[in-house]
């Protein structure tokens, strides 16, 4: 695991841009995951699409952070709706891009129908500065969280279409990062509240943080 110090670093270049979309700025460039509504932004170095609904990304977000060197990690419904160097990952693949480690894990519903495990959409794992860096794409508390070890979890918490925050909660208990973020509320559905009640019940427990909403 990642001492303090880097993780407060990476900590510091991580914007949330709403929903489930942030930027990392990493040492090779900026990484994008699930661009959503996006205003512009620095060129990607890297662009993470976990899922092909149209609250992850669209063409239009992509095209407008997307450069001729961008690499692309999706799976495959969205890749091929992408054009550029896109690469294709299914749960349990493992690459590396744009000088950054990306391990693909699962993210799916067990008790309903939005996000089946069988389409193989993506959570990820990467590797930045030795900090291990978890975004849980649109999932509920599956048991494959348990075994991650990671610094630093984003972590869905508005119910309907993804986890509770009770069960973001128990998701966080049972994956042990250094730090919980939460994400997956103010568009769509789900709201502020959410995330603050997942920050209280984890009080004393695991660390967590509520990042302000950046254009």
């Amino acid at each position: 695991m990642a001492d303090q110090a880097a993780i407060d670093r990476l900590v510091d270049n991580l914007h949330w841009l709403g929903h489930d979309s942030f930027r990392l700025d990493g040492p090779a460039g900026p990484i994008y995951f699930d661009p959503y509504q996006l205003t512009g932004g620095p060129t990607a170095s890297l662009i993470l699409i976990s899922h092909d609904h149209f609250d992850h990304y669209t063409v239009e977000d992509v095209a407008k952070v997307a450069g001729d060197d961008t690499v692309i990690v999706t799976e495959a419904q969205t890749a091929g709706k992408l054009s550029g160097d896109v690469r294709v990952l299914t749960p349990g693949q493992f690459l590396e891009a744009a000088g950054v480690q990306i391990l693909a894990v699962p993210a799916y519903n067990t008790d309903k129908e939005f996000h089946p495990k069988d389409n193989g959409w993506l959570g990820f794992v990467v590797t930045v500065d030795g900090v291990k860096v978890y975004h849980a794409g649109d999932t509920d508390f599956i048991p494959e969280m348990a075994g991650l070890e990671v610094d630093v979890a984003l972590l869905p918490v508005s119910g309907t279409y993804v986890m509770t925050a009770e069960q973001a909660v128990e998701a966080a208990l049972a994956i042990g990062p250094r730090l919980a973020i939460p994400m997956h509320y103010g568009a769509i559905v789900g709201d502020s509240g959410d995330a603050e009640k997942f920050a209280a019940a984890l009080a004393g427990k695991v660390a967590t943080r509520i990042l302000p909403q950046e254009a």
